[in-house]
């Protein structure tokens, strides 16, 4: 993947959208991202070599912040970002930075704020403090509001070019082609003939089938005659396969939600 460089720390946005399907390469750009936000090496940024460049690096700079969903009783992850966890940035953001130039804020899994969350998050972009940052990783950038979207520069990786084997996204293809069709039973066939997946196998199709769809609601990909509703209608099921297999759900399980709910109304198996 093509390194991040800015020759003037001057140009940077105080908000970005990094959208990829794969994780490891929003993680990656969002790194990158926040170490350009807080380089203190002079000339282009990031330096990598400055203080402030190795921490963020490290994961270990204090005023590079990670907002993530939170854990429910059970250690698993809560399907939102909630809006007090907004409001704590907020008045976070108002506290000057420990060392750096800047606070900068990753919201990791952006597109699960839910409305409130990110209409908080909408104000603080709108008005921003001069010392702070956001950075919000997406798999899905159609779940943020086109208001939060129009506040931020977008950078798009696709996943099958960084991180996703070719195998993976040809099975996306062929899945969403079964699912654009309509036919249950096709959907069906090919759900049993996939189900003995290995798991690692299953994250990487998730992924590129998230990856697809998404390009298709931003009208990067011809969307097979499906409308946004429908188009939508996938993505929700992607990404709840996703945290099924973040938990180590069973493929076969999974496959089985597929099979049943990737069909439209009317048209499922029975």
């Amino acid at each position: 993947m093509d390194r991040l460089i800015f020759k003037d720390g001057k140009h940077l946005s105080h908000a970005y959208i990094v959208s990829s399907a794969a994780a490891q390469v929003r993680d990656e750009i969002a790194t990158e991202l926040a170490q350009a936000l807080v380089c203190t090496g002079g000339g282009e940024t990031p330096c990598r070599a400055c203080r402030d460049c190795r921490k963020a690096a490290a994961g270990i700079h204090p005023d590079v912040i990670t907002i993530d969903r939170q854990a429910d009783e059970n250690g698993k992850s809560k399907k939102e970002i909630y809006v007090d966890q907004v409001r704590a940035v907020v008045r976070d953001a108002y506290v000057l930075p420990n060392e750096a130039p800047r606070k900068v804020y990753i919201f990791k899994d952006a597109d699960t704020m839910n409305a409130n969350a990110q209409n908080a998050a909408l104000k603080l972009m709108e008005e921003p403090p001069a010392s702070a940052a956001f950075i919000l990783c997406a798999a899905n950038t159609a779940m943020l509001l086109p208001t939060v979207r129009s506040r931020c520069v977008e950078i798009h990786r696709n996943a099958d070019e960084d991180a996703l084997p070719g195998e993976s996204v040809e099975l996306a293809g062929d899945f969403i082609n079964a699912a654009a069709s309509g036919d249950g039973a096709k959907i069906l066939k090919w759900c049993v003939a996939n189900e003995g997946m290995e798991l690692a196998a299953a994250r990487n199709f998730v992924d590129a089938a998230i990856e697809k769809v998404n390009d298709m609601l931003c009208l990067r990909e011809d969307a097979r005659d499906m409308d946004r509703a429908r188009l939508m209608h996938l993505m929700r099921l992607f990404l709840k396969c996703r945290d099924y297999l973040g938990a180590n759900t069973g493929v076969k399980h999974v496959f089985g939600l597929l099979a049943v709910d990737a069909a439209p109304d009317g048209k499922k198996k029975t």
